[in-house]
């Protein structure tokens, strides 16, 4: 594993301990050796990530839209910015340039990432490990629903999610899965 996909707002929410989160997993992730992916913005939990792992020495990729770039959101100091047309290919880079995911605390984007993947992953299209960072129970409604989801026989296939609220132990959690893509 050389890089992990992090999803996660462009915000940084209205309590400091996601960004100090979002922090957290930029450090860990460099620490470790694990290069980012993210979506190239410089705003928010996004550019938290990319400035504690870029200030770690770590590796950082961001994959942003044209129209995003237009509105000066691309960060210009990570290691590697590309720029795609839209959204959807943001997605499909993100997923070719990482092995793993973890989402942070985000909004409807980040929900969309994640959960694009998650059905790439129950349709057979990849086995890449995915974690969320639950961030002060921010995912405990949606892990509700999503057990409620498989109990009533509408999840099949791979769709175990792991968690954890503490960066360090996720990623270490995601680390020792094994990958079959």
């Amino acid at each position: 594993m050389t890089h992990i996909a992090v999803f996660c707002g462009a915000s940084s929410g209205h309590d400091p301990v996601h960004t100090e989160a979002a922090k957290d997993v930029g450090r860990s992730l460099a620490k470790r050796g694990l290069g980012v992916v993210y979506g190239g913005g410089h705003v928010g939990l996004m550019g938290a990530v990319a400035d504690a792992a870029m200030a770690e020495g770590g590796t950082v990729v961001g994959v942003i839209p044209g129209f995003m770039t237009e509105r000066e959101l691309a960060h210009d100091r990570v290691t590697e910015l590309i720029t795609v047309k839209d959204m959807h290919e943001r997605k499909l880079v993100m997923h070719q340039r990482s092995q793993a995911v973890i989402a942070l605390p985000g909004g409807f984007g980040t929900m969309d990432e994640l959960f694009e993947l998650l059905t790439w992953r129950q349709l057979g299209l990849h086995a890449k490990p995915m974690g969320l960072l639950n961030v002060n129970g921010f995912y405990d409604g949606l892990l509700e629903q999503m057990r409620r989801m498989e109990h009533d026989g509408f999840l099949h296939g791979s769709t175990r999610v792991i968690t954890g609220s503490e960066p360090g132990v996720l990623i270490d959690r995601l680390l020792a899965m094994r990958i079959e893509v």
